[in-house]
């Protein structure tokens, strides 16, 4: 079984999903379609000269989120001509739970439409610009910035998760200084202990004291 690529990886062997509008047998009259169609067509060349691995082209309606968990892909190119707000929808539900670099070309050069795409995570927003040699520099400063705001995020929960340990470590302090009269260094030294003999980590003991005093009705 070949290994999936990681967003390590060179870009070219990364797996893409293209997301656009897919022509149906009856539209072919339909100028509009038919300049999607085109664009699409275009899109997929560029990728295919440029060596990409794309795995489905898929139309951007309500099973977009399943296919997105079935397929797995690396990356997601979304090509909407004038109606980006709408497949973004879709876009945010399916990449909610696990985030992707997204690169989005259209032609709607609107700023609250940029903004709103900016703002549900899209990595590109690139306008009136589908041209075969500015994809491969397009995906690859997408992916960088997708790494940089990954790093960002993860640094941001972090800080918050250890916030978030140090209130729980203070209350549980405070419990055993009220209930035990330690001072704040001995009931800190008390914690550890507890700690140390339980094989928990100090977050986890100093939980387990607030919820036994909740519990009792402290």
């Amino acid at each position: 079984m070949t290994p999936r690529p990681t967003l390590s990886s060179p870009l070219r062997k990364l797996r893409i999903v293209v997301v656009n509008t897919l022509i149906h047998p009856g539209d072919e009259h339909d100028a509009s379609l038919q300049l999607q169609a085109q664009r699409g067509n275009a899109l997929r060349i560029g990728l295919l000269e440029s060596g990409y691995d794309i795995i489905a082209s898929l139309p951007a309606d309500l099973y977009l989120p399943e296919r997105i968990a079935q397929l797995q892909p690396d990356m997601i190119i979304v090509d909407a001509e004038s109606d980006a707000r709408d497949v973004l929808e879709h876009i945010v539900i399916a990449t909610r739970d696990e985030r992707r670099p997204i690169v989005l070309f259209t032609e709607d050069g609107a700023t609250d439409s940029i903004d709103a795409a900016m703002a549900a995570g899209v990595s590109a927003y690139i306008v009136a610009g589908l041209h075969a040699e500015r994809i491969a520099p397009v995906l690859n400063v997408a992916l960088a910035r997708f790494r940089q705001e990954a790093k960002l995020r993860a640094e941001l929960d972090d800080t918050r998760h250890k916030l978030a340990e140090r209130k729980v470590i203070e209350r549980a302090k405070g419990l055993l200084m009220t209930h035990h009269g330690l001072s704040e260094d001995q009931a800190y030294q008390r914690l550890r202990s507890m700690a140390m003999n339980k094989k928990l980590r100090l977050a986890e003991i100093a939980q387990r004291i607030i919820d036994v005093e909740d519990l009792l009705g402290g």
